[in-house]
């Protein structure tokens, strides 16, 4: 692609006075729903010889296909990831800002609403295991709760190295992104030779930190500088590109199953959504500007952080509520994937938004309320960043139960003590007094 000779962003493009763009924050807060639904409608449960079974309903079927190509909304985030914060970094830096106070304050930020989120259910894996609950179905609640934290995990990395990529960006932007690329590719191709599944987990990093970047072009103008017809071309060949790693066997149709580890299929998923979003950008614009879009991106937007944190708690507790009502009345819940359970996925759907949306509304001081300061030493930076990366990969790895919890907990209120200059932190200030802080 060439960079064509024509306007530059046209007013509705350019980002708003308050540093806020309404296409982009409509289109984070779509993605933010499209998560919960996406999640939502994985969730199986049934009850087989009167015990509860939790499973995830797509596991075999062919509808998770279609469903994971309207759903799969994961690089477009990462691209409004990298613009958002390209956009804040320099607005940063214009005042005088450092990187590490940058840094700084997105660790706060991400790690202060997951602290009380992953404290809150490690008390109730507890609760649960005193009055009762098999273990087995404790673990598998505790696995489950833990699954979508890596994304918490991926952007806590990306944010943290976002401005020596936005400052790489600046001198050579095409070079980075393109070694980005490039080494998500490799990572690709080496585990397909070697057959070593494990290796496509370096591209938690290499695929995520290039759709990042990938928002930084957004973010500067030059896709907006694009011929429309370079922009059709690009996301249509990409579109293509898709299809024929699908027919070929490259990559698996299933998008879901392209995030586990993340492949490059996610790259070309990105340029596509990259592609539509630059082209009826003004629509969105448009769009997004009306009362009720506007109160709707307001409202999420507001939340990601908490909805993302807790609408998977919210789904467990809906799957345990409806095994417990099956085991008390008797009635029998619909297979995953029948006719029956079709039909009640429009009112399973409804029921899952309405409840993460009460759970965010009760829940959003713990991510909206005043940061302190925050620090501007590297090396107090550099170890908040790992413990509070620390902390989730324990999650990940080993299933969050009541210990892991207890000890990612502890993790996130080192990153947050660390996060804050360190005259904040005396040796004698309480936990109790650290946690309401963060």
């Amino acid at each position: 692609m060439t960079i064509a000779e024509s306007p530059p962003l046209t007013v509705q493009n350019a980002p708003l006075p308050s540093g806020r763009d309404s296409a982009i924050d409509f289109l984070r807060a779509l993605c933010v729903v499209g998560v919960v639904l996406l999640h939502a409608i994985m969730v199986g449960v049934t009850v087989v010889d009167g015990s509860p079974v939790f499973e995830n309903a797509s596991d075999g079927t062919g509808w998770i296909v279609p469903v994971s190509w309207m759903l799969q909304v994961m690089p477009l985030f990462f691209i409004i990831g990298g613009f958002a914060g390209f956009l804040a970094r320099r607005r940063q830096r214009e005042r005088g800002g450092s990187a590490s106070a940058f840094v700084a304050a997105r660790v706060q930020r991400l790690v202060g609403p997951a602290v009380v989120t992953i404290g809150i259910v490690g008390a109730v894996l507890a609760m649960l295991s005193l009055a009762g609950v098999p273990a087995e179905l404790v673990v598998v609640a505790g696995f489950r709760y833990g699954q979508p934290l890596w994304f918490l995990g991926v952007f806590l990395l990306c944010q943290s190295l976002l401005p020596m990529l936005a400052s790489a960006h600046d001198r050579m932007p095409k070079t980075t992104l393109a070694a980005l690329v490039v080494a998500a590719l490799a990572v690709d191709g080496l585990r397909a030779m070697t057959g070593v599944d494990g290796l496509g987990f370096l591209n938690l990093a290499f695929v995520w930190l290039a759709l990042q970047q990938i928002g930084f072009f957004l973010a500067d103008g030059t896709i907006g500088r694009l011929s429309r017809r370079c922009r059709v071309v690009g996301g249509a060949a990409a579109a293509a590109g898709l299809v024929a790693t699908f027919t070929s066997g490259v990559y698996s149709p299933d998008l879901i199953a392209n995030i586990n580890p993340p492949t490059g299929a996610l790259l070309l998923v990105g340029v596509v959504h990259l592609s539509a979003v630059s082209l009826f950008r003004d629509r969105i614009d448009a769009f997004s500007r009306r009362p009720r879009a506007a109160a709707f991106a307001a409202f999420v937007n507001r939340r990601t952080m908490t909805i993302y944190l807790w609408h998977m708690p919210v789904l467990l507790g809906m799957a345990g509520l409806s095994a417990v009502a099956a085991l008390a009345t008797g009635m029998t819940l619909p297979e995953p994937s029948s006719v029956a359970w079709w039909l009640t996925r429009p009112l399973w759907l409804a029921t899952a938004l309405a409840l993460t949306a009460a759970a965010a509304v009760a829940l959003t001081r713990f991510e909206t309320r005043s940061s302190p300061a925050p620090t501007e030493a590297p090396r107090r930076v550099l170890g908040a960043v790992a413990a509070g990366l620390t902390a989730v990969v324990l999650l990940l790895v080993l299933g969050t139960t009541v210990l892991t919890a207890t000890v990612a907990v502890i993790g996130m209120l080192w990153a947050l003590r660390l996060a804050r200059p360190s005259h904040q932190t005396a040796s004698g200030e309480s936990v109790a007094h650290i946690v309401r802080v963060a």
